[in-house]
């Protein structure tokens, strides 16, 4: 066989494994029937939540709890990485209310009343009683204590409008207008990820690996091993998606449907 043959065939065999290993096949655990509007996600406890009628909810096969809060308008953003501290943030009153496990309320903070000036954009729950702020009057990412009531901006002023973000407990992450990913940990050490993707949807799952969808596909991207996965077997008229633990939820307008995801 002539060695340009020879070196053809390797070739077409080495891209035939590349492009199988770019393909994620997501199997299907279960699917239940809905007529919620907003899914926000799943815990580990066996909790989902969601929003209808600008009602927040946490319901499981045996209870379900709500909070209701019309006067505060449309709920911008929820955090629900710790189940007994809940964080509903109201971007047009500039509030932040706290929920324990049973959804109560526990703490209430406006922002506008607070002696620093804040106009919060971005929020969500930190370490040891603390909240994320990105205030956008002085364009920093801070650390709000809720129980001092005191702020403390911890990054430079800096360019640009978050066009996306995540926070966990220790690490806040956010992609600029210009797709440049960010992350601050609370004690204001900046990392520069790299660019982001262009994405209708997106969810940060760690500070390497990342979902997004684009045009009713769905992409696992991680930066570590230089990889985009196409994950297929999945719904594409979903209205939103939510990874935890390798399980993929799949929100459409009539059902919720979980599924497996292996990376390989």
């Amino acid at each position: 066989m002539p060695k340009k043959i020879v070196f053809l065939f390797i070739f077409f065999q080495l891209a035939s494994l590349f492009a199988q290993e770019q393909i994620i096949e997501a199997k299907q655990l279960s699917s239940q029937k809905t007529d919620i509007e907003v899914f926000v996600g799943f815990d580990g406890m066996g909790n989902f939540y969601y929003i209808k009628n600008n009602v927040f909810y946490k319901k499981n096969e045996k209870e379900l709890w709500q909070y209701k809060n019309i006067a505060l308008g449309k709920i911008t953003k929820i955090d629900i990485q710790n189940q007994l501290k809940i964080m509903l943030y109201y971007e047009n009153f500039n509030t932040i209310i706290l929920l324990d496990n049973q959804l109560n309320e526990t703490q209430k903070i406006n922002f506008s009343e607070n002696e620093v000036p804040i106009l919060a954009l971005g929020a969500g729950i930190a370490s040891q009683n603390r909240l994320w702020i990105f205030n956008s009057l002085t364009q920093q990412i801070g650390l709000y204590d809720f129980l001092k009531n005191s702020f403390q901006s911890i990054t430079p002023p800096f360019d640009g409008n978050l066009k996306y973000y995540e926070s966990s407990f220790n690490i806040f992450q956010w992609i600029d207008d210009k797709m440049n990913w960010y992350a601050v940990d609370v004690f204001g050490k900046i990392t520069t990820i790299g660019k982001a993707p262009e994405f209708d949807q997106i969810q940060v799952v760690s500070n390497q690996e990342i979902v997004f969808s684009k045009n009713g596909t769905l992409f696992l991207q991680d930066l570590k091993k230089n990889r985009i996965y196409t994950i297929e077997n999945v719904d594409k008229s979903f209205k939103k998606f939510y990874y935890k633990d390798q399980i993929l939820a799949i929100f459409t307008n009539q059902e919720i449907t979980n599924y497996k995801i292996t990376i390989p």
